[in-house]
């Protein structure tokens, strides 16, 4: 029988997962729209090949350009209005930008009539929903990592990265589903507007229920509500505990030497403490902000998201149809989330760095196999008079999709949900809202230069007549080595240490 502790705990968590579940869907809705975005909006210009191909991954991308603002003004935002609070704006952003990436013309033409030229309307709304994932994939491993006992919490932390893929899983199946109502046609002119707007759905469900739970425990202390800081404790930690870790928050809070008395530890007190600190970034050292930024960045630079945004154009690159390539998309989906599963389950026995940097290693091995297959049997063939990408054998199209869930299922058991356990962890208290914001928005920064360069590398002529489409997997796979590498030297282990306990690391 569950607790009463162990339930609100698990009610607290599964509303901020609930973030990651829109961080992967806005995120991953893309991938079904991404040949309808291009008849639609990009090949009415007919610009040259350059310029068409830096457009397409322009519009494909856009929403990334929101993320980085997003992340980037989490910190500011989780210190002064809240994590819950800033996770109901990102809430509020993931509803406009539903219905506005849906509907471009909206407010300026009736519904239906929007041509190429609302590209604009359509990238500002993408950046709209941008901006909410950006929040969202700071603040809900954040939200959590500060609720929950350091016992579990990478397993909570993991929960949020489930929530992610599973979000990817949904709107592969809601794609599939939708593509499936119409022909190329239909879709590049109707179907691609139902593939966003059906986001409505999870935003508003995510919206209510932020409505019904409280700030986390240590933004309480970071305020002086401690009174309420200590029933959110009780109520997941039992009292005495409760108490204990209180008074460790606060102990984080105050600068170093000053003894927290009832007096010291007001919050007149408290304020001035945090007035001399919190201006100051590297409180803690260069170390931990550079080894967050390079984690967030290699998580990018292993070309994950060009997986995510562009399955259905690589299956097609295969030789795959339409729906075919939805249809494909549905597996990555489930590798993902079945190998998301087992992190959760290992990452507090085994550990972060182990889980890491095996993964790092399976992806290297799939990516630079993956670019070899490409490189010697993708062969151009006429079929029905149309020149169309074709494997020169089953066996090597078995083998080129086998090797994209192999690579799936070595981010989903370790970079995928691990990276944010630890970003959510090695942060000290005074400046983890701040430090996690710059990690996150350097992640953004670098899954836009991914995304963007991706279409480039991979529909260029010349890398095409060199490569045959392996260059761009080729170097994932070396990003891949080198991210391991990192991890191995530069990254602490964090398995089964207190938030508090961990900033006494960086101390040292």
């Amino acid at each position: 029988m569950i607790s009463n502790s162990r339930f609100y705990l698990v009610l607290l968590t599964l509303t901020a997962t609930l973030g990651g579940l829109l961080f992967g869907y806005d995120t991953a809705v893309i991938s079904g729209t991404v040949s309808s975005l291009k008849e639609f909006f990009i090949d009415p210009f007919n610009w040259t090949e350059t310029m068409a191909n830096s457009r397409h991954g322009l519009v494909v991308s856009s929403a990334l350009i929101g993320c980085v603002i997003g992340a980037l003004s989490g910190g500011l935002i989780s210190r002064y209005v809240g994590r819950r609070k800033g996770l109901l704006i990102a809430a509020l952003l993931f509803l406009v930008s539903a219905i506005g990436s849906a509907m471009p013309e909206m407010f300026i033409r009736p519904i239906g009539q929007a041509d190429h030229t609302f590209v604009i309307a359509f990238v500002i709304y993408r950046i709209i929903g941008g901006i909410g994932v950006g929040l969202a994939s700071m603040l809900s491993p954040l939200y959590i990592a500060e609720i929950a006992p350091a016992n579990i919490r990478g397993k909570l932390v993991s929960w949020n990265q489930f929530a992610i893929v599973s979000g990817i899983l949904v709107v592969y199946f809601v794609n599939y589903s939708i593509s499936l109502r119409g022909e190329d046609a239909w879709l590049h002119q109707i179907g691609w507007r139902w593939m966003f707007a059906s986001e409505v759905i999870p935003a508003s469900l995510f919206t209510i229920l932020l409505l019904l739970v409280p700030e986390t425990p240590r933004y309480y202390v970071l305020k002086g509500s401690d009174d309420r800081a200590f029933k959110v404790l009780s109520r997941i930690n039992g009292k005495e505990k409760a108490r204990e870790i209180l008074t460790e928050i606060k102990e984080t809070f105050m600068p170093k030497g000053t003894v927290v008395s009832a007096e010291a530890a007001t919050l007149p007190s408290r304020q001035q403490a945090l007035a001399n600190t919190s201006g100051r970034l590297f409180s803690f050292g260069f170390a931990v902000i550079i080894i967050g930024m390079f984690l967030a960045m290699f998580q990018q630079f292993i070309g994950i998201n060009v997986i995510m945004y562009y399955a259905p154009a690589i299956f097609r690159d295969m030789g795959a149809k339409t729906d075919a390539s939805l249809l494909s998309t549905i597996y990555v989906g489930i590798v993902n989330m079945l190998f998301t599963i087992m992190a959760i389950v290992t990452v507090d026995r085994f550990g972060r760095k182990p889980l890491m940097i095996i993964g790092g290693i399976v992806m290297a091995v799939a990516m630079g196999t993956l670019g070899f297959t490409f490189f010697f049997s993708l062969k151009e063939v006429s079929v029905g008079g149309e020149m169309v990408n074709q494997f020169a054998s089953r066996f090597a199209a078995g083998s080129a999709f086998t090797l994209i869930l192999l690579y799936i299922a070595g981010f989903a058991m370790s970079w995928g949900p691990v990276t944010w356990v630890l970003l959510s962890e090695i942060f000290p208290n005074r400046i983890r809202g701040r430090a996690l914001a710059v990690a996150t928005g350097t992640m953004w920064i670098a899954n836009l230069i991914i995304s963007w360069t991706f279409p480039i590398l991979n529909n260029s002529s010349y890398l095409v007549d060199r490569f045959n489409h392996g260059a761009a997997y080729w170097i994932y796979g070396f990003i891949s080595i080198v991210a391991a590498v990192f991890v191995s030297r530069f990254v602490p282990e964090t398995k089964q240490k207190t938030l508090e306990e961990l900033e006494s690391f960086w101390k040292k």
